[in-house]
C-alpha cells in the first residue's frame, strides 16, 4: 500500500506540474494554446451569426450538434458509472490475475475501495461537466437569435460569447475527466502502471493543448 500512495502522489504532482506549465505558457504565448484559439473562434462565430441576421437555421443546427455530442457523452458517463458498480466485485480479482507479480502482490480491500471510489468520482465529474455543457448550449440557443450584436454595442453579444465559451469549457473538462480515468484504471494493475499511464497521458495532452502547425 505504501507504493500505491507514493505512486498516486507522484502522479498528482506530475499532473499539477503540467497544468502549471500549461497556464504559464498560455499567459506568455496565448496563440500557442488551442483553448484560447477555440474561444476566439466561438466569439467570431457568435459575432457573425448575430450581425448577419440570416444564419439562424445554421446557428441552431450547429448548437444542436454540440448538444447531441454533450448528451451522448453525459449518457456514456452514467453507463460507465453503472457498469463500474456492477463489476466492482470482479475488478479486484481481474487486476490481481493480470498483475505481473500477482503471486507476491497483495492489496488491502480498503485500497481497492479507494481506487473504485476515485474511478466513480471521475465518471461523476464527467457527467456533471457534460450536463453543464448541455445547460449552457441550451441558453445560447435562445440568446443567439435575439436582436443585437457587436454593431450596436449590446451586452447581449458578450453574454452570449461567455455562455458559449463556458459550454465549450465544460465539454473540455468532461472529456479530460474521461482521459484521467485511464491512469486510475491502470492503477488497478499496480503503482508502476499508474505512473506510466500518467506520463503517457501528459504526453498526449501536450499534443492536444498545442495549436497544430
Amino acid at each position: 500500500m505504501k507504493y500505491d500512495i507514493i505512486a498516486f502522489t507522484v502522479s498528482c504532482l506530475f499532473m499539477l506540474a503540467y497544468y502549471l506549465y500549461l497556464g504559464r505558457r498560455t499567459r506568455r504565448a496565448p496563440d500557442s494554446s488551442v483553448h484560447a484559439l477555440n474561444a476566439k473562434i466561438r466569439e467570431r462565430w457568435v459575432e457573425m451569426v448575430m450581425n448577419s441576421g440570416k444564419m439562424e437555421i445554421m446557428a441552431i443546427q450547429t448548437l444542436r450538434n454540440s448538444l447531441m455530442a454533450a448528451n451522448f457523452m453525459a449518457s456514456t458517463s452514467i453507463l460507465l458509472i453503472i457498469g463500474t458498480l456492477n463489476i466492482s466485485e470482479k475488478i479486484g480479482q481481474w487486476a490481481l490475475n493480470w498483475h505481473p507479480n500477482a503471486w507476491v502482490y497483495s492489496v488491502p480491500s480498503a485500497l481497492w475501495h479507494i481506487k473504485l471510489g476515485l474511478l466513480l468520482l471521475d465518471f461523476a465529474i464527467a457527467f456533471y461537466c457534460f450536463s453543464m455543457a448541455i445547460r449552457f448550449f441550451n441558453h445560447v440557443g435562445y440568446m443567439i437569435n435575439l436582436p443585437g450584436g457587436t454593431m450596436t454595442g449590446d451586452s447581449l453579444y458578450k453574454q452570449t460569447c461567455t455562455y458559449l465559451n463556458r459550454a465549450g469549457s465544460y465539454y473540455t473538462f468532461g472529456t479530460r475527466a474521461f482521459f484521467f480515468s485511464l491512469p486510475i484504471i491502470s492503477w488497478f494493475f499496480g503503482p508502476y502502471f499508474l505512473i506510466l499511464a500518467t506520463l503517457g497521458l501528459i504526453a498526449g495532452l501536450a499534443l492536444l493543448d498545442r495549436v497544430p502547425n
